[in-house]
């Protein structure tokens, strides 16, 4: 019995790894105090500030703390959905996503913030802005599922997903919400090299659910007034995506058997 609970746990080691480490650094910072946390965060963020003065350290301190202090809220959500991913791709390509998520997205909104700053579009004191936290990278793992979702479903899991995180990129007023778009668009290309053999079992499903809610919750946390428009938007656009689908399965067929019917 414990032999089976201590293999079960080893398969998510990565999961529960980083799932501990969040615990204790938001309780450390708990206990210190809002002061030392403030301190803490603006140390770790990776904006302008920080990363042009080569900072890079905090690259990968801040994936470890929240802004908001809203980590043991996010870890429920976070554990099912890393331990999801990690079931399916194993550890080393778990870490592979979340770290193209958190740097490539991180990267990326830099460098349209600094564009954005020198054209005139965003006032300076964006580059102070603070930017840590696990959502990135978290997001990155989402578009990574893509891989394992069925065939039939996959237009409708990546129409869906993609809308909504323009949606809410487009309309809101956070640039954060630019990022989490880039980092599920990362994850989602990172996902066409993944391959899953792996069939889709209740307690699968239930990480899966878990872990769809939570994405939901990052997406649409950093702009909850666009969630009328954003989540309608995203539901339209995977069933349009179905419709279209079911489209080309039906034209492909009746072409082919209409190849048959020629050939005979």
């Amino acid at each position: 019995m414990l032999s089976r609970v201590f293999s079960s746990l080893l398969r998510v080691r990565v999961t529960l790894s980083y799932a501990t480490a969040l615990f204790v650094i938001a309780s450390l910072l708990l206990i210190l105090g809002p002061q030392v946390q403030d301190r803490v965060v603006g140390h770790l963020s990776t904006n302008l500030e920080n990363l042009g003065r080569g900072h890079l350290g905090t690259l990968l301190g801040s994936a470890f703390v929240t802004a908001e202090g809203y980590t043991y809220l996010l870890l429920p959500g976070l554990v099912c959905l890393l331990a999801l991913a990690e079931l399916l791709w194993r550890s080393r390509r778990l870490i592979q996503a979340f770290a193209l998520g958190h740097l490539g997205a991180t990267l990326i909104v830099a460098a349209g913030l600094a564009a954005a700053i020198k054209l005139g579009w965003l006032p300076i004191s964006v580059a102070h802005a603070n930017d840590v936290g696990l959502s990135y990278g978290a997001l990155a793992v989402l578009g990574t599922l893509t891989a394992a979702i069925p065939m039939r479903w996959r237009p409708a899991w990546v129409g869906g997903w993609v809308t909504t995180a323009l949606v809410v990129a487009v309309a809101g007023s956070d640039f954060t919400a630019s990022g989490h778009a880039v980092a599920l668009t990362l994850g989602i290309l990172l996902s066409i090299r993944f391959r899953s053999d792996s069939h889709w079992t209740p307690h699968r499903l239930s990480l899966l659910a878990i872990g769809i809610g939570f994405g939901l919750l990052m997406l649409i946390g950093v702009s909850p007034h666009v969630a009328p428009i954003a989540l309608p938007a995203g539901i339209a656009a995977a069933l349009l995506a179905t419709w279209a689908r079911r489209r080309w399965v039906a034209r492909s067929q009746s072409s082919r058997a209409g190849l048959a019917t020629v050939s005979a």
